[in-house]
């Protein structure tokens, strides 16, 4: 430690320098008179300073000390002869860290300068906690308020002046009601004046809503939570606050967006549903008959596309004010979203005939209104629109159910040339019909685990099982056993395929599981379909984790095969998605490839494992050069990207021999197998077994 030293007797001050010396201590100056010590210490800059007060003439020590301590802040312990109570009181000013009478022992002064050097240590890191806090709350997006228990601001940070216009100065030490608007004021008085009450516990540390008001006059709506803190038995209160303008504003806007379209101010799908539920109670009561036209503008991309999307956007704007022109005030005219709109129509009439002229009247009308000139941006443009009417009443089913049939109608008049109007037929409510019970019997399916599995072969280079690929069935009690064409589109469309995909993932680890106990299959991998929206599922790479660990399988035997389309929306997604899941040991096959985006920059940096080249391209590789030259392309692309290359759908020893000619990997098709289930997949006796012996081993 480095020490100056400051006395007016050389005798003493040699003294001194000795003991401080014979305690380790190193003494960097000596000074003799008050300004002496002022100009040792700004030159000097020692850890402390050892100041007699009484220095003779000019500035004595307790003037040195409190100048030394103002510009420098270093701690200074005073030597003394004097021990006078006017004199301590003077040596208080200066806040000294030790006071010692002389003469003293080399002990006592050793204890005095330690301590002192504890003190000023404590000091320092007292300071540096209170910047650094200052700092954290100044940070805060949040207002901090200390308050006395008076309702006077003790501190505040930077976040409460920038919410209320304050400035700190401006703040502290006036009260807090003037932070409060009047209709406020009396409710926060009651709450000072009684401290213990229970209304001011139920306050305490509860986040609340009030009224603020900001130094121009203005309120605003706060959030604010208010704790109680004793210091040295002070009862005072630190409010946090934040400003909740913003969030009013957009929880209104967001109310607004639920029930109204932003861009065309006309109700949306779910305002239109609101309204379609209380047109059909209301029809229950009266008989009257309604329709619902939906309407699709034709060819509405090609705006978008040669214009640009503002322009869509303006066609869109005054095709809604167009469509209001066109009903009475009691109609609803809706925005679904994209080019797509949709006009209720109540109160037609209780017979079915004349509700029908009635709507198709107003359809016309529409028709005719869109197909006039429309002028974007100082251009002139023309559109045209294809609409479908569906008639309800009060036995009409559900929503969904009538746009279905709508859709399908509006489908009916572009099919017809676009610019007319369809209703819907009885035969085209028949198959929508038939689709909505077939999604209702794909639920059942899946309540009575009526799903099944059956696995196809695949072979290597040399006719050996490799693995399986697990394709899903249905075994329905009426229909006998169904393929996934004829009910994946509808599971897919609704929904339903993922908690049937979930089924399948978790069937096929439980093969894959009692597989492993046997010395043939063991050692087989397993290929499991991923649907699109099963994959876009947050928790997908969870849900794979689960299945892997509740069947206790070897995570490199699981392979899932994903689609092109699938990977090409928010690639860098896609790709964290699928290294967290290779991270466990799972392995990705690229289905169908060459059939997609076939991006060449998507695929190079996709971490595949695989690639599956098409049944489309192998089914005529031997007649068609072109299949051919695909198929080498493929596996080419493959081997240099370091994927193994399968082909499906091999149906015939030539197909098989030539895409081992160019080096196909791997091999699935009715040539090694059909697909089986699990009992009769082990037991087949495969055509192949005398050409390649090692088929079944």
């Amino acid at each position: 430690m480095r020490l100056l030293i400051v006395e007016d007797e050389a005798i003493i001050r040699r003294d001194i320098r000795q003991q401080l010396e014979i305690l380790g201590y190193q003494v960097v100056g000596e000074a003799s008179t008050g300004l002496e010590s002022l100009q040792l210490t700004q030159q000097l800059q020692p850890d402390l300073v050892l100041m007699d007060i009484g220095l003779g003439a000019g500035m004595d020590g307790i003037t040195a000390a409190q100048t030394i301590r103002a510009k420098h802040a270093l701690p200074v312990v005073f030597l003394s002869a004097f021990a006078a109570d006017d004199i301590l009181e003077r040596a208080m000013l200066a806040e000294p860290y030790g006071y010692i009478l002389k003469p003293f022992t080399e002990r006592e002064l050793h204890t005095v300068l330690q301590m002192a050097l504890y003190k000023h240590q404590m000091d320092l890191r007292e300071k540096d906690m209170a910047l650094r806090n200052r700092v954290i709350l100044d940070n805060l997006a949040s207002g901090v308020l200390t308050v006395s228990s008076q309702g006077v601001v003790a501190s505040c940070n930077r976040g409460a002046c920038e919410i209320f216009g304050y400035t700190i100065e401006e703040m502290v030490g006036q009260n807090l009601a003037m932070l409060i608007p009047e209709s406020w004021r009396d409710g926060h008085s009651r709450f000072m004046q009684q401290d213990a009450s229970e209304l001011v516990n139920r306050v305490i540390c509860h986040e609340r809503e009030v009224e603020g008001l900001r130094k121009d006059g203005r309120t605003f709506p706060l959030q604010v939570t208010v704790s109680r803190i004793l210091v040295a038995a002070q009862l005072s209160y630190i409010v946090i606050l934040s400003d909740i303008s913003m969030r009013r504003e957009a929880e209104q806007t967001i109310e607004n967006l639920v029930f109204f379209d932003e861009l065309t101010g006309l109700p949306n799908r779910r305002c239109l549903l609101d309204r379609l539920q209380q047109a059909i109670v209301s029809s229950t009561r009266s008989g009257q008959r309604g329709a619902l036209i939906l309407l699709d503008l034709d060819h509405f991309r090609r705006i978008n596309d040669t214009l640009g999307p503002a322009f869509g956007d303006e066609l869109l704007r005054q095709t809604g004010g167009r469509l209001l022109a066109c009903v009475r005030e009691e109609d609803t005219v809706a925005h679904l979203g994209g080019d797509e709109f949709m006009v209720m129509l109540e109160a037609l009439g209780v017979s079915a005939q004349p509700a029908a002229i009635h709507a198709e009247a107003v359809a016309q009308k529409i028709l005719h209104a869109l197909n006039q000139p429309y002028e974007l941006a100082g251009r002139p443009y023309l559109s045209s629109a294809s609409l479908g009417i569906v008639m309800f009443d009060k036995n009409a089913g559900g929503f969904d159910g009538l746009v279905k049939m709508a859709d399908a109608a509006m489908y009916q008049a572009k099919s017809a040339g676009r610019k007319t109007v369809r209703f819907f037929d009885p035969d085209m409510q028949a198959l929508a019909v038939a689709r909505m019970a077939l999604e209702k019997d794909i639920q059942r399916g899946l309540d009575q685990q009526e799903f099944v599995l059956h696995y196809q072969l695949q072979v290597d280079a040399h006719g050996s099982p490799r693995g399986v690929e697990a394709l899903v069935r249905w075994q329905h009690p009426v229909c006998g056993l169904m393929m996934p064409g004829q009910f994946i589109e509808v599971a897919e469309d609704t929904g339903l395929i993922l908690p049937l995909g979930h089924w399948v993932l978790d069937a096929a680890c439980q093969q894959l599981s009692l597989w492993a106990t046997q010395p043939h299959t063991a050692n087989w991998t397993m290929a499991v379909n991923v649907s699109a929206l099963q994959f876009a599922q947050d928790d997908f790479v969870h849900t794979v984790a689960q299945a892997v660990a509740r069947n206790g399988i070897n995570a490199c035997q699981l392979k899932l095969e994903l689609t092109e389309s699938m990977l090409i929306d928010d690639l860098p997604e896609v790709i964290d998605k699928m290294r967290r899941i290779q991270n466990l040991g799972v392995s990705f096959s690229l289905d169908d490839f060459g059939t997609g985006y076939s991006s060449l920059t998507h695929l190079k940096r996709l971490p595949m494992n695989q690639l599956k080249i098409d049944q489309s391209f192998v089914r005529d590789l031997l007649a068609d050069p072109d299949d051919a030259v695909i198929c080498q392309t493929i596996v080419a692309l493959g081997h240099n990207l370091g994927m193994q290359v399968i082909a499906e759908g091999v149906e015939t020893q030539g197909q098989r021999d030539f895409l081992a000619g160019i080096g196909c990997d791997a091999f699935q098709g009715y040539l090694f197998g059909r697909p089986l289930p699990p009992e009769a997949l082990l037991s087949f006796d495969n055509p192949m077994r005398d050409e390649h012996p090692a088929l079944l081993e």
